[in-house]
């Protein structure tokens, strides 16, 4: 195999909307999650509600009204 072609692979924390905190390895840098093995429904066996209102906000913000209106008129050819 080819030397030092492969990413820096070190040590990054995981910080969780929760609180929680944890460190993995990853050739990218520190990672916010939004839900972990501790808070994650299928883990804890609770419901949780997940708000992603601040995503589609963010979404609606960045392409705005005008991205998604069909044309109003006819193609030419």
């Amino acid at each position: 195999m080819k030397k030092d072609i492969h990413p820096a692979y070190k040590e990054v924390t995981v910080k969780c909307a929760c609180g929680n905190t944890f460190k993995t390895r990853s050739a990218g840098g520190d990672v916010q999650a939004d839900i972990c093995s501790n808070c994650h429904p299928f883990y804890t066996g609770k419901q949780k509600f997940v708000d992603t209102a601040g995503r589609v906000e963010k979404f609606q913000k960045k392409f705005g009204g005008e991205y998604f209106k069909k044309p109003s008129g006819k193609k030419t050819k």
